[in-house]
Formats: structure tokens, C-alpha cells, sequence
């Protein structure tokens, strides 16, 4: 099988790790290049990872198979719509994109030159979650926490579509039924963007989820707790564990529910270069990235609804 050309656009926090993986997976990929416009973060990774460097992503080699953008969600549909018009492959970091608008040009783009977009919702590379999605049926009710410390990043948007996008893909993913309502609360606290926020999601078959998102922290938790008819299931991303709580006449018994650990975003970009490689869809496609951003941005608007009332 012949490798893979790529290109990595954004080494910042995130980008650095994508690029880190990819040099993990020389045996698929070729690196062709890296690009930032920090000349001197981008001048420094190239001298790790043995790898050209640019500052301008119209300025990159030809020969390139594949991005992947790890920039500010401002420049997702600038940089991506500039590959996919080239008939480049092409992987976007969470959210998709600001809006809808350009969710949908992105989409389209992909679809019209029959190339794969595909989305950075890693949570759904997460050995625990795979693991136990087959054992989720109907369920009546899902409790979500993710907290970080304040991370001096992402601050162009807040945390509903910075971290509790996430969730919300997930649950969109476990829950097949409309939404009828949502209840938000956030605030501002650090940004002028909401830095904290709790939601409720009512869904058309009746199932109900709580989620909880925070920036501002001291704790670091990405938990998932999922209700069934006589079950329920408690998830630790961080941790990858998962265990099982069965009703067993008027007692609860505890399962653990093996899990075999591995590197989510690596599983992620590996899956990312076997789709294109294989011409398979991508697990987490442009479609239902808008979907997420969608709901994430419904719920700012309702949270910043909500803060008018205060000011």
C-alpha cells in the first residue's frame, strides 16, 4: 500500500500532538509538511520531526494527499474550502466550523469532489466508549461532566462548542429521537465567552440528559453516566474504565467491564488515513459534525438569552 502524503496545518496544543501521532505512523503516512504561522514553534517542530516547514498554507508543496487543520475554528472553512477546492482530503479539529454556513460549504465541497471530511470528535476513539456502546439500548437518562483547568486556548469560542460539543456528539449518537427541549444556563468568567455551563436535552421518546461543562476547574473529569430500564453505566474517559450497575432483585451489583486501553487520537488519525486508503466514510463525517455544532450552538443562544435577564 503506498503511503499516504499529509500535511499538518496548526501546531499548536493540539496540532503539535496530531503531528506527533502521524510521525508514530510513518509506515502509512509521508509528513510532507507542517505549517504555522509561528515561525518559530513551526521552525522547532520541523527540526524534531525532521519535516519542512511553512508559515503559509498556500504555499505548500505539491503532491499533498491529505490535511489536517488543527487552527482556530475562525479559519476552519478558510483553510479547509482552499483543500477541498483542490481536491485534498481533508481532517478539521473540533467544531467544524462557527456556523452552519460554513459547516454546510464545507460539506458540499467534500461531497461535489468526492473527498472525505472528516471531524476531530475524538471521544468517540475512546476505547471505553466503543467499548461499551453495544451495551447501550434505549437510554432513559445520561449525566455528562467535563471539566479542565482554564486552558489560555480555544478562546475564540466558549465552552459549549470548545469542550461540551463532545458530549453532546455522543449523546446525538446514542439517542436516535429529535430533540424537543433545551434548558441552558451559562457564564462568563475568565472570557467573554461562556466559560461554564449545565444543560438539560429533552428528546421526543422521552430520554433526558444532563451536561455539565467547565473551563475554569482545578480538576480535570470527562464522565459519563448512562441510565437503562435495569442498568446503569458509569464511563471515565480519562481513566478509560467503565463499569456496569446492575439491579439484581432489591440489590445493585457492580461490573467491571474489561477494557483493552489505547491512544484515542491516534486510533482517530489512523482511522482517518484508512478511510481515505480504503475509501470507507469516516466515522465522525461532516454531517454529523454540523449536527453537534448545531445543537452547541442553540444552547449558547439560549444561555446567552438566559444572561440578559441578569444584565
Amino acid at each position: 500500500m503506498n503511503k499516504l502524503n499529509i500535511a499538518i496545518i496548526g501546531l499548536g496544543h493540539l496540532g503539535s500532538k496530531h503531528l506527533r501521532v502521524y510521525s508514530e505512523l510513518r509506515d502509512k503516512v509521508n509528513i510532507v509538511a507542517i505549517c504555522d504561522k509561528n515561525t518559530s514553534q513551526a521552525k522547532t517542530l520541523s527540526e524534531q520531526y525532521s519535516v519542512p516547514y511553512f508559515t503559509d498554507y498556500k504555499k505548500l508543496p505539491d503532491g499533498i494527499q491529505a490535511v489536517n487543520i488543527c487552527t482556530p475554528t475562525v479559519t476552519h472553512c478558510s483553510i479547509a474550502k482552499y483543500f477541498l477546492e483542490r481536491n485534498i482530503h481533508t481532517f478539521v479539529e473540533k467544531p467544524i466550523s462557527i456556523d452552519l454556513k460554513e459547516a454546510d460549504t464545507m460539506i458540499e465541497l467534500a461531497k461535489r469532489n468526492n473527498l472525505k471530511l472528516q471531524v476531530g470528535h475524538v471521544e468517540r476513539f475512546n476505547s471505553a466508549f466503543t467499548t461499551i456502546q453495544k451495551l447501550v439500548k434505549d437510554p432513559l437518562f445520561i449525566e455528562c461532566h467535563r471539566l479542565s483547568p482554564f486552558p489560555n486556548r480555544s478562546l475564540d469560542i466558549g465552552v459549549v462548542t470548545d469542550l461540551m460539543i463532545h458530549d453532546i456528539d455522543i449523546i446525538l449518537g446514542l439517542i436516535k429521537y429529535p430533540i424537543k427541549d433545551i434548558q441552558a444556563v451559562g457564564v462568563p468568567v475568565l472570557t467573554k465567552r461562556e466559560d461554564i455551563a449545565n444543560v438539560r436535552l429533552t428528546f421526543t421518546n422521552g430520554s433526558v440528559c444532563n451536561i455539565t461543562a467547565s473551563r475554569i476547574s482545578q480538576e480535570v473529569m470527562r464522565k459519563i453516566r448512562i441510565f437503562l430500564k435495569n442498568a446503569y453505566i458509569s464511563l471515565d474517559y480519562v481513566d478509560q474504565k467503565a463499569f456496569i450497575y446492575r439491579k439484581q432483585l432489591i440489590a445493585i451489583t457492580k461490573e467491571n467491564i474489561p477494557i483493552e486501553k489505547e491512544e484515542p487520537l491516534k486510533k482517530e488519525l489512523e482511522s482517518f488515513i484508512d478511510c481515505i486508503t480504503h475509501d470507507r466514510p469516516p466515522v465522525v463525517s461532516g454531517i454529523e459534525a454540523r449536527l453537534a455544532l448545531k445543537v452547541a450552538l442553540e444552547i449558547t443562544e439560549k444561555i446567552w438569552e438566559n444572561l440578559k435577564n441578569f444584565s
